[in-house]
């Protein structure tokens, strides 16, 4: 027998067995995949149980701790959910916060669309620049904007007015997705355009026929930005909002289930639970239009 014959036979005989290698391989998945992803969800998801729970526990087992478990319910009940559906004007709310969201998502959406359109499709001079000077308004903090978008919103008679707060969200929506369009336009062929163009059709037949079809995941996931934005808005909400009939959710469980230095916490994780329904319903529906405009657009 032959000196590498019996290194051979060495090397055979030290490997480990099939067995061995499939174990680590799945020791090795569990460390490095399943246990950092276990513990990112528990984390993100844990407020979201604490709300849930908080919002079916009576107030026996929210204020005493030492008897009840602060983890579970005991004995759920719907009392604070039929205090904040019954005894306040929490529909009333929710109807305005859907207002506003839907308002300023759908305004927002077709000055972007349209500012993104001229920006990446006409190539007019300093485009770039005017591209990169949209985003930048996008970085301006909202409390800097405040004194003179109040002073309009006075002028224009629309202060405690939920046509104020749609008039003011596109301020901060516009350059996020306008940047967000821009990025997106650019990855659909221009070549579709320059044919349609040879046909004899105009800028806005082609936007409207050609380039929008195409560009549907993006602009979903610029609505999904723009709703999920709008209903937590709560800075401009509490400024420009006096009366309670008209304040948004964020606003209103925080201010009017709010008595002095006495939180209703039951009422209160129950108006933010059901507060955050239609944003969860809203990305179900759109999920796979969200995750297809992220990982990728039309390819020629």
């Amino acid at each position: 027998m032959s000196a590498t014959t019996k290194a051979e036979e060495t090397e055979a005989s030290s490997a480990p067995p099939p067995e061995t290698m499939a174990w680590d391989s799945k020791a090795r998945r569990m460390v490095t995949i399943y246990l950092p992803l276990a513990c990112f969800l528990i984390i993100l998801l844990f407020p979201f149980y604490w709300m849930t729970i908080t919002a079916f526990k009576p107030n026996t087992e929210l204020y005493d701790y030492k008897t009840h478990n602060p983890f579970w319910i005991t004995s759920p009940t719907l009392d604070h959910i039929r205090l904040l559906l019954f005894n306040t004007a929490y529909p009333k709310w929710l109807m305005t916060t859907m207002m506003v969201a839907v308002g300023a998502t759908v305004l927002s959406l077709i000055s972007s669309t349209l500012a993104a359109y001229a920006i990446q499709r006409l190539r007019f001079t300093g485009s770039q620049y005017v591209g990169l000077g949209i985003y930048l308004a996008y970085l301006v903090p909202p409390s800097i904007l405040f004194i003179p978008l109040a002073t309009m919103v006075f002028q224009l008679g629309l202060f405690d007015s939920p046509f104020a707060l749609i008039l003011v969200y596109p301020t901060f929506l516009v350059p996020f997705c306008t940047w967000l369009l821009i990025g997106y336009f650019k990855s659909i062929p221009y070549e579709l355009e320059e044919c349609a163009l040879i046909d004899g059709a105009t800028r806005l037949q082609i936007l409207r026929q050609i380039t929008l079809p195409l560009a549907v995941p993006g602009l979903i996931s610029a609505g999904i930005f723009s709703f999920t934005l709008s209903w937590n808005e709560f800075i401009y909400a509490l400024a420009f909002i006096q009366s309670s009939e008209n304040k948004t959710v964020p606003v209103a469980i925080l201010t009017e289930l709010v008595t002095g230095d006495v939180y209703q916490w039951g009422a209160l994780m129950a108006g933010s639970l059901l507060g955050s329904l239609p944003v969860a319903i809203f990305y179900s529906f759109f999920v796979d239009y969200y995750v297809s405009s992220l990982t990728g657009a039309v390819k020629e």
